[in-house]
């Protein structure tokens, strides 16, 4: 098939429009990079490396790069919706293992989307109004869901407005720490102080699987693959290109929360970027603030319920998951099915209340995905496709792997037990799916 060929039918093939194009999909993946992360986990940062904050942020920029390349080439080289799990089910060819790689990304996903709800519920939302927090979780996931259900056309263009919300959050914070550098009352000084009892490479081991969680959202960008415009040409680039900003955007955010607050004031804040802009002096009202803050949450929580629900969407159409998951509405052509489902157990774990094991159980599981796509990288490259498609080399797999085992290593008992729960409930859905479907054959 020729590239021009090639390109026709993508425009046309799949259930799914194809409305997604270069800047769409540069600032959704940014949108979602650009998430909760940083405006919530700054302050847990501080407290693991003190003011050198910009060391673990660069090292997970680096690491997410790596796992980064395995995805251009994969979602390049096979085109559909369903992610790291219709990797694993082409790479290992076993049904189960390519289940719970999909239903670890599901999972994380979902799991992520009620700890964002979670943030949007909590302080920045009580300067405007105070309510309960879990409610008021529960309503903003109801509304996530209508828009995602309205469609990924409108769902993006609400995305091109947050990222650039969220990111114009940042670049204030930014400001502020250059305001007070050049006026003198900033201290530079603080970047390279490591708390005094701790090795600064183990504090920045131990800062990077937090910084880590700033990253991940890249990921979501392959479960939409089927509704991108030439994803060959323009996946990688977009993939890339975002990931690097947010990376610079996060290190130029680390140094000026380093220069205008003390580690330890940061550390014990839980709006640690509100904080900064306070105490730069700069001419930004606290409640602005918060306005932008809530808004980087629901972009997030929007970008991860569209990844979750086309991921069901995906693993439904390779019969991973029950087929009524894949029904899309006549006019819409949005997974209706899939979104309802995702939204009510993203509201069921809101119930836990903890937002801290809910974001370190989503790097957990996200860490079982990337080793998963980076090993698929190596085992499918016996197997050739007939279009063009971006080739990562050999040694960033390899090294993606290592990285992924590395930050395995810091997490905690609380939080492996936690996962594991998710993936035994995930295997019981599994084996009844399978069990179903054998019924319906019989």
């Amino acid at each position: 098939m020729s590239s021009e060929a090639l390109r026709r039918a993508q425009h046309t093939d799949g259930k799914l429009k194809r409305r997604i194009t270069g800047p769409l999909l540069f600032l959704f993946i940014l949108g979602d990079v650009l998430g909760a992360g940083i405006y919530a986990l700054m302050g847990v940062l501080a407290g693991e490396v003190g003011g050198a904050l910009w060391a673990p942020l660069l090292a997970a920029l680096i690491l997410a790069l790596l796992t980064a390349g395995s995805y251009a080439e994969l979602v390049t080289k096979y085109p559909r919706a369903g992610g790291a799990a219709v990797f694993a089910e082409r790479a290992f060819g076993r049904p189960l293992v390519s289940f719970l790689v999909g239903f670890c990304m599901l999972a994380a996903g979902v799991t992520s989307a009620a700890g964002l709800s979670l943030a949007f519920a909590g302080d920045y939302l009580a300067t405007f109004i105070d309510v309960p927090a879990i409610p008021a979780a529960i309503v903003f996931l109801a509304l996530v869901a209508a828009l995602n259900a309205r469609g990924i056309s409108e769902s993006m263009k609400s995305n091109v407005v947050m990222t650039v919300i969220e990111l114009t959050g940042l670049l204030i914070v930014i400001i502020a720490g250059a305001v007070m550098v050049a006026e003198g009352r900033g201290d530079m000084g603080r970047v390279v102080q490591f708390p005094a009892d701790s090795a600064p490479a183990l504090a920045i081991l131990g800062g990077a699987i937090i910084a880590y969680y700033s990253f991940v959202g890249f990921e979501t960008s392959a479960n939409v693959v089927e509704e991108i415009r030439d994803p060959s040409r323009i996946y990688p680039r977009a993939l890339f290109a975002s990931l690097i900003t947010a990376g610079v955007v996060y290190v130029l955010v680390g140094l000026a929360s380093a220069a205008v607050l003390p580690a330890d004031e940061l550390s014990r804040s839980s709006g640690p970027l509100l904080d900064v802009v306070s105490a730069s002096g700069l001419n930004v009202p606290d409640w602005a603030f918060s306005a932008i803050a809530l808004v980087a949450v629901a972009n997030g929580a929007l970008l991860t319920m569209i990844m979750a629900s086309r991921l069901a969407f995906g693993m439904s159409e390779h019969g991973l998951l029950p087929r009524q998951l894949s029904y899309v509405l006549p006019q819409r052509r949005t997974p209706w099915v899939a979104i309802l489902s995702t939204t009510a157990v993203a509201m069921l774990l809101t119930l836990i209340g903890d937002l801290s094991t809910l974001a370190e159980t989503v790097v957990l599981l996200l860490l079982f995905v990337f080793i998963s796509t980076n090993i698929a990288v190596l085992v499918l490259r016996r197997d050739t496709v007939d279009h063009p498609h971006y080739r990562v080399w050999t040694i960033v797999p390899v090294l993606g792997v290592a990285s992924c085992l590395l930050l395995l290593t810091q997490q905690s008992a609380k939080v492996w037990l936690f996962a594991a729960i998710l993936l035994a409930v995930g295997a019981v859905l599994f084996l009844t799916t399978r069990a179903a479907g054998r019924r319906i054959r019989t």
